[in-house]
């Protein structure tokens, strides 16, 4: 090669890579100027969100952040409310089992430094947002399942109990009668309770338990447990958990996907949105046969919510409001 030519193509080269590293740096000067908006902001008054219409779980939350407690105690105890209530049959104790009629929980907690634990298919225990939670803080690991869940549990001191009601063991029967498994569109089978919280510091947290999918095959896990779909947290952006039918969420990694929205500088509502239009395109016309619901919150205690099709709620408590809101959905029809 002349060196005439090397040298212009040798020029032209490191124009090349001068020009990339300056479009690399404006992306990353652009991201961090969307962070910083949101993370400047005024300060922020402690806040809960959850799915569903739990009041007694947000106001325990609340309690939690009004005594000065951080947002990761306020998740895991208004949780536990909800795990606690046999009248809930899809979280917890009562919940509704699989088609062999075991009752098996799934959960998983997020603090503020991006820490993560989780259980799946654990039976026996009722609360498995705090065995979740002793899975992220005293073991090495970030999920346990099955039997291993359960004797770490129980090596903690959880009690072992049957998690099989009176009311879920007849409503099993009855269901066996004809064992038709449809994912019915519904406020009764929405499967999870997530919850986001504030505090004082500013800092969120996230927690989500469920006791799965009514009359679900044994084994099977959804979105709830996982991390990136059934909840996200970014101390630095917001965080998001999901409802509904989690093989959807799953394969979206919907609330990642919409935490990493708000990074770039979307609402929550406009996050929730757009991912629920993610799930619709990836399921084709299906998406007229199942629900999927996200609830969101901004380090600036903004929040938002959107859902496939109607039935789908969310409660929020702040500063003098604890309220249930129905959420927009995109089968508006």
């Amino acid at each position: 090669m002349k060196r005439r030519n090397f040298i212009q193509k040798a020029s032209l080269s490191t124009f090349g890579v001068v020009a990339s590293a300056s479009v690399v740096a404006c992306n990353t000067d652009k991201e961090k100027n969307n962070v910083s908006s949101i993370v400047n902001s005024t300060s922020v008054e402690p806040i809960v969100i959850a799915t569903w219409n739990v009041p007694n779980a947000t106001a325990k939350a609340w309690e939690v952040l009004q005594n000065n407690g951080s947002s990761l105690d306020a998740v895991e105890q208004g949780c536990m409310i909800e795990e606690a209530d046999v009248k809930n049959s899809s979280v917890g104790k009562g919940g509704a089992p699989d088609r062999d009629g075991n009752v098996t929980l799934d959960a998983c907690i997020m603090d503020k430094d991006g820490n993560y634990g989780a259980v799946m298919c654990v039976q026996n225990i009722t609360h498995v947002i705090s065995l979740a939670r002793k899975v992220m803080e005293e073991t090495p690991h970030v999920i346990l399942a099955g039997k291993g869940a359960e004797n770490f549990g129980y090596d903690l001191g959880f009690k072992k109990e049957n998690l099989l009601t009176e009311s879920s063991k007849k409503a099993w029967e009855k269901w066996k009668e004809t064992s038709d498994y449809k994912p019915v569109i519904n406020i009764e089978n929405h499967d999870t309770i997530g919850m986001l919280a504030i505090d004082h510091n500013g800092d969120i947290s996230g927690a989500c338990t469920t006791s799965g999918l009514s009359y679900k095959m044994a084994g099977r896990v959804g979105d709830s447990p996982i991390i990136g779909s059934g909840l996200f947290i970014d101390n630095e952006v917001g965080g998001a958990t999901a409802t509904g039918m989690g093989e959807e969420v799953l394969k979206t990694v919907g609330s990642f996907l919409i935490v990493e929205l708000m990074r770039q500088g979307k609402t929550p509502q406009e996050a929730c949105e757009e991912a629920v239009r993610r799930v619709v395109k990836k399921s084709g016309d299906r998406y007229k046969d199942f629900q999927v619901g996200f609830i969101a919150l901004n380090k600036k205690g903004e929040t938002g919510a959107y859902c496939i099709h109607e039935f789908f709620n969310y409660n929020v408590y702040k500063l003098g409001e604890n309220k249930n809101y129905e959420s927009l959905f995109y089968n508006q029809i």
